[in-house]
């Protein structure tokens, strides 16, 4: 019986594998998915029912359309045969006895006889597996990191090690098909109806993937911020989501060898949120306030502060107060706060001095006439 079963499981499948057929894309991919498997597209038009083609034969003769963004992996008994990376219609064509059908011209005779003798060895099974494998040549996104605890770096602009909490997204783009599928995709994924997808939870890969990536933080961080072109600033990096790219990606590169072993490479990134820790921000306060009394707004900020002092003094302490607020503007240069600092001033018991810093106060107008002459009074001992 078992002899009868596999003659008849023999011719049966050289008959269903006659039939050329269309593969391409399969229909509701997410927007994510990386490799699959091509689907034939439904044979003789919706016009004939073929149900009894093998799996793992693609008959010669047969269309295997290829859409934008994708390229074409050709499989032979596992071994990966060729490649194709442009868009357009192919025609499937092999020298093996499995592919060969009356349909593209390989003869009567040989189609049926050869093939139904080969199969009936292997139980009426074709003895050869082929399959074509579309693996994605876009970006691919919402590819997601996070961190659950602070991660430390060294900050050359700070000058010391600070650290935070942080989570984003990056997209993947597969550089090198023939490179990722021979040393990375389980084999598991390699058959009809599989999708390798990064961001599914249940694929170990992908997830290998993500750790390496929060592993590679830490140096893409330090990449970044102790680049001089980059400015040195960790505030930038939410602003310059190709800039951390970079670093992100040199750091895996550096650390998983991405590229080089697996074909993989990260395009683009976008930070979601940094939340440091409480040291790092006390220094980015610390940062903040000598940014904003830098250069003229600091010469602002500080004249606006001398004003306030002299009307205070003003207000408190009469002309002796307007002249000690007026010595001290003289020597930190007010009305020019920008110029350098001018000599030191005499000694304060110098009454010369004190006459010059109450005739400038005068004509700046800081103090009226009659301050004026109080002081110069008191100053000479009259």
């Amino acid at each position: 019986m078992g002899l009868v079963q596999a003659v008849v499981g023999a011719v049966g499948g050289v008959l269903g594998d006659q039939w050329k057929d269309f593969y391409t894309v399969p229909q509701g991919l997410p927007a994510t998915a990386a490799l699959f498997a091509a689907v034939p597209q439904g044979t003789n038009a919706g016009r004939g029912s073929n149900t009894s083609g093998s799996t793992n034969i693609i008959t010669n003769g047969s269309k295997i359309v290829v859409p934008e963004g994708y390229g074409l992996l050709l499989m032979q008994d596992g071994a990966i045969t060729a490649f194709v990376a442009e868009p357009g219609g192919y025609e499937w064509r092999s020298d093996d006895i499995n592919s060969k059908s009356i349909f593209a011209g390989d003869g009567l005779v040989s189609t049926f006889i050869t093939q139904s003798w080969e199969r009936f060895k292997f139980g009426g099974q074709p003895g050869s597996q082929q399959a074509a494998f579309f693996v994605s040549l876009k970006e691919l996104p919402d590819n997601r990191f996070g961190t659950q605890s602070e991660i430390y770096w060294d900050d050359g602009f700070l000058n010391t090690q600070v650290g935070a909490i942080t989570r984003g997204t990056y997209t993947l783009k597969i550089v090198d098909p023939i490179l990722f599928v021979k040393n990375f995709v389980p084999a598991s994924y390699l058959q009809p109806g599989k999708v390798f997808d990064f961001t599914d939870l249940d694929n170990a890969a992908a997830s290998q993937l993500f750790n390496e990536v929060v592993g590679s933080l830490a140096p893409a961080f330090s990449l970044y911020t102790n680049d001089p072109s980059k400015g040195n600033r960790i505030t930038k990096i939410q602003q310059d989501s190709l800039g951390f790219a970079q670093s992100l990606s040199a750091a895996v590169e550096q650390g998983y060898h991405w590229s080089s072993d697996r074909g993989l490479a990260i395009v683009k990134t976008a930070i979601v949120s940094i939340e440091y820790d409480a040291n790092t921000r006390e220094l980015l306060k610390t940062v903040q306030r000598a940014d904003a009394l830098s250069g003229s707004r600091g010469n602002s900020n500080l004249q606006a502060s001398v004003a306030q002092g002299i009307q205070s003094a003003g207000e408190s302490g009469g002309a002796a107060g307007l002249m000690g607020i007026g010595m001290a503007s003289g020597m930190m240069g007010i009305g020019g706060l920008q110029q350098p600092a001018t000599p030191a001033a005499p000694a304060a018991d110098d009454p010369v001095a004190k006459l010059q810093k109450a005739k400038q106060m005068l004509d700046l107008g800081l103090i009226t006439q009659a301050d004026y002459d109080a002081l110069k009074a008191k100053a000479l001992g009259l």
